[in-house]
């Protein structure tokens, strides 16, 4: 697999510290949802740096977009985020993994849960069953700290129909909220996720410890565990 450069074609802020980049990738191979690509930055005495960032879209010729969530002490999120402007160049390799993806073709209800920029594959699986116009039953339990930290957040409120989407609060909750601040817990997964049965498929991603506790949780509820796949990200330096 080798480093292409793509060009930035458009940014958008998702919120205060995360940011989407469009690039165009010339003789892009395609993608599955769920998928991620690396990204380089080279500086110019040579020292280069590497992050991992998963894809935020649904296949679409040579269009690729990531979801970034700055870390101000980090060495490539910060540029990202607020360095990057639409015209540059971005070398990206990939696309990289094919176990933790979702295929048009599949058909069993899903059940997604997402820790923070979790989100971002699971996402692209939303909006893949969305472009294909897909009959694949789809709910979301998202664990957010606060509502201003939601990605996606204008999107996932025209989803609610389609994709049942529920928050899930872990630090500052909105006004008139039914609930105290909290982790998602046995009650949460309870509420709103399928009731496991032979052909259900969960999809779990976020920070280690985030997921490790979503599947154990998913467990509990009766999901056999290899329907439980998973995606975990832990520091990186950014």
């Amino acid at each position: 697999m080798t480093w292409t450069a793509g060009t930035v074609t458009a940014l958008r802020d998702e919120t205060a510290t995360a940011r989407t980049i469009v690039l165009n990738v010339p003789d892009w191979p395609g993608h599955v949802a769920g998928q991620h690509v690396d990204v380089r930055l080279t500086a110019e005495d040579g020292y280069s740096a590497a992050r991992s960032y998963s894809i935020a879209n649904a296949p679409d010729g040579s269009h690729v977009e990531i979801t970034v969530v700055r870390i101000d002490e980090g060495e490539v999120s910060p540029y990202l985020t607020q360095g990057l402007s639409v015209g540059d160049p971005l070398e990206i390799r990939g696309p990289i993994g094919g176990w933790f993806v979702w295929r048009p073709a599949q058909m069993e209800a899903v059940q997604l849960i997402a820790g923070g920029s979790g989100l971002v594959p699971l996402m692209a699986m939303i909006r893949s069953r969305i472009a294909a116009s897909s009959d694949a039953r789809f709910r979301l339990l998202y664990s957010v700290r606060n509502p201003e930290s939601v990605l996606y957040a204008a999107e996932l409120r025209e989803l609610s129909a389609g994709v049942p989407v529920t928050f899930a609060y872990t630090r500052k909750v909105p006004d008139g909220w039914p609930k105290p601040p909290g982790r998602i817990d046995a009650e949460a997964v309870a509420a709103a996720a399928w009731p496991p049965n032979s052909s259900t498929i969960a999809y779990v991603c976020g920070p280690t410890p985030f997921v490790e506790s979503a599947a154990n949780l998913l467990r509990n509820a009766g999901y056999d565990a290899a329907r439980i796949k998973t995606e975990r990200f832990g520091p990186t330096g950014g």
